[in-house]
């Protein structure tokens, strides 16, 4: 599924337009940014939850000379599956 498959569903199961789902859609996704660029974490009770992660400084190596390199200390958005979540994926069809 991609978004605006996304949007469509929002849409059909909310009863309004595509247009105001889509609005709809990228006002959550905003507001879940704006919340991970501040540290903060956004639970969505049996969705999951979206937090920031650091990542240490470690050495790499090239793919292409494999030479060593330096790989810098960052942070890293994360997501953390619910329960529901967890269920759902579980019984899901896997599609070859």
């Amino acid at each position: 599924m991609n978004k605006s498959e996304l949007v469509a569903e929002m849409a059909k199961v909310a009863k309004i337009s595509k247009a105001q789902a889509a609005k709809a859609l990228d006002g959550g996704l905003n507001g879940i940014t704006k919340a991970l660029r501040r540290g903060d974490k956004v639970t969505l009770v049996g969705f999951g939850t979206f937090s920031v992660m650091g990542r240490k400084a470690r050495t790499g190596r090239n793919p292409r000379t494999g030479a060593s390199m330096k790989i810098r200390a960052k942070k890293v958005p994360k997501f953390t599956a619910g329960n529901k979540l967890k269920d759902a994926a579980a019984r899901a069809k896997v599609s070859k």
